[in-house]
């Protein structure tokens, strides 16, 4: 019961009615279903208050008897279990951060609007109205241009804030991947029957895309760029950072490794092995989808010598075997060489990032004629992504005899 000045009970001490300091009206409250409940009752008279009380008291064990008042969680109540549970149970499957953002998506956006309902009123109805709602809630902030007072010296005019934008389509999505581990937790423990319809209304099919990468001319284009600028600031203090970003361009784009799995890759995780009569790399890969192994082209041989070269310290043969073969990212002087090459965007606008050198690869083993199986093997990943992701491959793929087929004229005439 919240604190009062003065309070009375009434009906066997089921009902209360107080007033609190700042406010001269009174107020009623009751412990009903399972919660507490209150209403002002408009009045500064004791008498009408106690008879209002008893009136809203009545009105709502009613409306419990025939059903109308479910003893049920709210939202809130269930988001706040599911957050002790899902940080406990996902400790080493899931990052602190991606936990932390589940936690600050509850509590900056899904508890405020969803909170104080019962779980059985998250209907399909009400959840759309959620994600209109959230589009709705930006306003956009027009600036007004202040003028100066008169004898004072002309400023340059401020530049305008930038109005805030709608919420993204992948953060409506994972507000909703959010709000359904709730409800999945509440059907686990009983609270709720089933679960509502999340899906998107009016949802129309998806634009088939690919992901960004860069094609023989330009990937030719690229590693030329990033040795030229090598060559040119030899024996400057960025000769250091441009030789390891030429390296990281080809040892990305004949691994086909992750940027996560490239940044964690050590020198004990290399080895030269012999592939016939041309030398590989077996790399022991440790990333997204756990440990792995990755055979490379004969193509990232010669820029791995040259890591380990660059990188041994004075007086040893050989780097040490915890040491890592990137220790630094190149993300900033990548994106440079990119937009000073015009390669920062591909016809479609797709963004090219680094890991566009892995789909890169792939892009090329299969233009090589490459089994899609033993590529997909080789990169951790499925034979389905690929195919959905990676197109380059599909003109090398299809058989043109195959499609352009023509039946050949009956010489018999018809009668």
């Amino acid at each position: 019961m919240p604190e009062a000045v003065a309070k009375h009970s009434l009906m066997d001490g089921k009902l209360h009615v107080f007033r609190r300091e700042r406010s001269s009206y009174w107020q009623c409250g009751t412990f009903l279903a399972g919660r507490y409940r209150r209403a002002s009752t408009k009045t500064d008279s004791l008498a009408e208050a106690k008879d209002v009380a008893r009136d809203w008291y009545l009105t709502l064990a009613g409306k419990l008897r025939q059903g109308e008042i479910k003893d049920e969680k709210t939202f809130k109540e269930a988001a706040a279990v599911f957050e002790r549970e899902y940080e406990i149970l996902t400790e080493g499957q899931r990052s602190r951060r991606y936990v932390q953002s589940q936690k600050e998506r509850l509590h900056n956006h899904l508890i405020p609007h969803f909170g104080s309902m019962p779980l059985s009123d998250i209907t399909s109805a009400a959840i759309q109205e959620y994600r209109v709602k959230r589009q709705q809630s930006v306003k956009v902030q027009k600036s007004r241009a202040v003028p100066a007072p008169e004898g004072a010296a002309a400023k340059k005019p401020r530049r305008p804030p930038k109005p805030p934008s709608a919420p993204a389509r992948n953060t409506i999505h994972q507000e909703m991947v959010a709000l359904r581990q709730v409800l999945k937790n509440a059907v686990r423990h009983g609270w709720l029957d089933h679960l509502p319809d999340l899906t998107a209304p009016y949802r129309a099919s998806g634009k088939i895309s690919h992901r960004g990468w860069f094609s023989p001319d330009e990937y030719r284009q690229l590693y030329t760029a990033t040795r030229k600028r090598a060559l040119k600031l030899k024996g400057t203090q960025w000769e250091w950072s441009s030789e390891q970003l030429h390296d990281y361009v080809l040892f990305m784009a004949n691994t086909g490794l992750r940027p996560d799995e490239v940044a964690r890759l050590e020198y004990r995780d290399v080895a030269i092995v012999a592939d016939g009569d041309d030398r590989i790399l077996e790399i022991h890969v440790r990333g997204k989808r756990g440990t792995g192994i990755c055979l490379s082209t004969k193509g990232a041989v010669r820029p791995f010598e040259r890591l380990a070269k660059r990188n041994t310290p004075e007086g040893q043969k050989k780097p040490p075997p915890s040491a890592r073969l990137f220790p630094m990212t190149h993300r900033t002087l990548f994106n440079t060489i990119l937009d000073e090459e015009k390669l920062k965007e591909d016809r479609e606008g797709t963004a090219r990032t680094a890991y566009s050198l892995r789909h890169t690869y792939i892009c090329f083993r299969l233009m090589e004629g490459a089994d899609i199986y033993q590529v997909a093997k080789n990169c951790r990943t499925s034979v389905d992504m690929i195919e959905k992701y990676y197109a380059a491959h599909i003109r090398t793929s299809i058989n043109a005899a195959a499609i352009n087929v023509r039946r050949e004229p009956s010489s018999k005439k018809r009668t």
